[in-house]
């Protein structure tokens, strides 16, 4: 399927930025909200999603700080790209578009973790959560990986090994390594689709939000949320929620788990032909499965 075009796209202040922002559909149904993965790859790769839009209610996407087309602040230390910062971002996007009063939030990988932060402050307009291919801690995240990185051709575990080792994740070599693990368990649609590979070229020309919070690469965690993790809290979630992920995704059962385990109303969508994103490899049965978990949240 095309993706929409949007409505309208602007950007709005925060603390003297700019979040760039963008509105598919018209007004109607209890909005849905984006938050995108990374941190730090941008909104594009999300961007199917808008189809959710021809359900009759408005889809609104946005580049966190520090990424895509909203403010980026290259200088800025670890010290101050924090999962508050992102939360109060998000806050003042919602109060400024004037839809803090009522509104569902889906968020993907990163996004996911952030959505949780989020939803575990009860915000009072939070009406629905949908939490896509998203770990419930980064310890799990990092043992998943560790197992996925384990069934990679021998050859290619050396050569992640070894450039890690020597610090050296940006030689082509490592690079290409990268590449097998992604076409397994991050997109499976290869070559990726152009708003795929526009994500990848955000991280790219600024990786600050990505090196800093995440490391080198999916699998590669050394950033400042290395240890982070929301399972002792996910029980004050209280709304419904909607847990997806993919047979082949990064986020493996177990690091989802929790969601399902400790979430009171919340169920759980496992996408068989899918990897990290579902919404691009079983794109007509997400809209179907996302949309149809909205309608029943409204």
């Amino acid at each position: 399927m095309a993706i929409p075009e949007p409505n309208h796209t602007g950007t709005v202040d925060f603390n003297g930025w700019s979040t760039w922002y963008r509105i598919t559909g018209e007004p109607g149904r209890t909005p849905l909200v984006v938050l995108h993965g990374g941190p730090g790859a941008g909104h594009d790769y999300t961007l199917r999603i808008a189809g959710i839009a021809q359900q009759g209610r408005q889809v609104v996407h946005y580049d966190q700080l520090g990424t895509g087309r909203s403010s980026h602040l290259p200088d800025e230390g670890a010290d101050f790209w924090t999962v508050q910062l992102f939360l109060d971002e998000l806050d003042n996007l919602l109060k400024t578009l004037g839809i803090a009063d009522a509104y569902h939030v889906l968020g993907q990988s990163w996004g996911g973790m952030l959505a949780a932060e989020h939803a575990v402050r009860r915000p009072p307009g939070l009406r629905g959560l949908v939490i896509a291919n998203s770990p419930a801690s980064m310890e799990l995240w990092l043992a998943a990986a560790h197992e996925l990185r384990g069934a990679l051709p021998r050859e290619v575990q050396r050569t992640l090994l070894a450039h890690e080792e020597a610090g050296t994740t940006d030689h082509p070599d490592y690079k290409a390594a990268e590449e097998v693990f992604n076409e397994r368990h991050v997109c499976r649609v290869v070559p990726n689709p152009p708003e795929v590979q526009a994500t990848w070229d955000n991280i790219a020309a600024d990786p600050t939000v990505y090196h800093t919070m995440n490391g080198p690469n999916e699998f590669h965690v050394v950033g400042t949320l290395k240890d982070w993790s929301v399972v002792d809290r996910l029980h004050l979630i209280d709304v419904p929620t909607l847990l997806v992920s993919g047979r082949y995704d990064e986020a493996t059962p177990e690091t989802v788990r929790p969601f399902a385990d400790h979430i009171p109303d919340v169920r759980w969508h496992l996408f068989e032909h899918s990897s990290h994103m579902p919404h691009i490899e079983e794109e007509e049965l997400y809209l179907r499965v996302v949309g149809a978990f909205l309608d029943s949240t409204d």
